[in-house]
């Protein structure tokens, strides 16, 4: 046999990341073995955390640079590609859902009309701010969106919620993660150095950290360094911008849907069911009082199931073609982080005089 025909006759490399199309669909225990592997990132996530080094780094944080440093350095093989997809689409928006176990309409109304209007005033201008940027950078559209919702509102998990609707690469999302990790991070160790020179309140304090840091972690970490009342404020104010995750998706939805000519750009628009679900458990929350254990039993199995979601994001990533973004997309995230600091600390500095 020629060694032509034995290369064709062997088979083919595929990457975790392939789609297996014209083939039946994965069943039950191909899948089962790429949720497991994903699961076993997360719960080692989970352990990092307890040493002291990386303590203020969320799960969801280091599950998706495990996924990423196993992706690359060792490998995926393709049996996982199933579980990994469903972890990656599945049981992240299960975990989207559950997230809204931790707010309450009550929550949003007690930050009050002016701050409530700090919040939201600073979360679309960024948005909006962060893509008019992104174009004229030169940054690719989809990932200008992801980098626009993680720092409008809450880091990585705003990050792999627009990623369902702008069908953006998983390496797209996975660079609008770092970017909303490192700069969030920073914004984490400099913002409790500030209160003094600004001269604001505890509760001026608060509110700017949960209006303007990325993740719910980092902000409570950035905010109650300055005390309980600060940290208080901050964990209600950043909650109520969670609130907005919902609005947010819907709005992506209309941006990456094209409608035919002559066609209304909300006709034929789908809202994700998870999104109406993610409404609906706020909802519930507010009306039905649940015992403390249970709501951190849900808030744990929670920031598991997006620590999962990431893990598969990890996996999914290619760094090398992260690397041929280049670092346009990186100073888009630092311009951005910096523009909602900058005009939310402007607001409340007019608020307090």
């Amino acid at each position: 046999m020629s060694n032509e025909l034995i290369e064709a006759a062997r088979p083919k490399p595929k990457s975790a990341a392939s789609e297996q199309q014209g083939k039946t669909p994965a069943g039950p225990p191909s899948i089962v073995f790429g949720v497991a592997f994903t699961a076993a990132i997360a719960g080692f996530a989970f352990a990092l955390r307890t040493i002291p080094a990386i303590s203020f780094l969320s799960p969801l944080i280091l599950a998706i640079v495990i996924g990423m440093a196993w992706r690359n350095v060792i490998g995926v093989p393709d049996s996982m590609g199933p579980g990994i997809r469903f972890a990656l689409r599945r049981l992240l928006r299960l975990g989207i859902v559950l997230l809204g176990f931790q707010l309450t309409v009550s929550q949003v109304l007690s930050v009050g009309g002016t701050g409530m209007a700090i919040i939201a005033f600073g979360l679309v201008t960024t948005f909006l701010f962060t893509i008019w940027l992104g174009r004229l950078l030169g940054v690719d559209a989809k990932l200008a969106e992801l980098i626009a919702a993680g720092t409008s509102i809450c880091g990585a998990s705003a990050v792999v919620a627009a990623n369902a609707v702008t069908r953006a690469s998983d390496e797209d999302a996975a660079y609008g993660v770092a970017c909303v990790t490192v700069f969030g991070s920073v914004a984490m160790f400099v913002y409790p150095l500030l209160p003094d020179l600004l001269s604001i309140s505890p509760q001026a304090y608060g509110l700017w950290a949960g209006a303007s840091i990325h993740e719910v972690a980092q902000v409570v970490a950035a905010a109650f360094q300055n005390g309980s009342v600060s940290g208080e404020q901050a964990t209600i104010a950043k909650l109520s911008r969670v609130m907005m995750l919902a609005p947010m998706i819907i709005v992506l939805g209309l941006l990456a849907h094209s409608p035919a000519p002559g066609e209304s750009r909300f006709r034929g628009v789908q809202i994700p069911w998870f999104v109406l679900a993610f409404v609906a458990v706020v909802g519930i929350n507010s009306v039905i009082a649940l015992p403390t254990a249970a709501k951190d039993g849900i808030a744990l199995v929670t920031v598991f199931l997006l620590s999962v979601a990431l893990a598969a994001m990890g996996l999914e990533t290619n760094i090398s073609k992260l690397r041929a973004k280049g670092f346009r997309p990186l100073l888009l995230g630092f311009i951005a982080s910096v523009f909602i600091s900058a005009v939310t600390l402007a607001l409340i500095l007019c608020m307090e005089t």
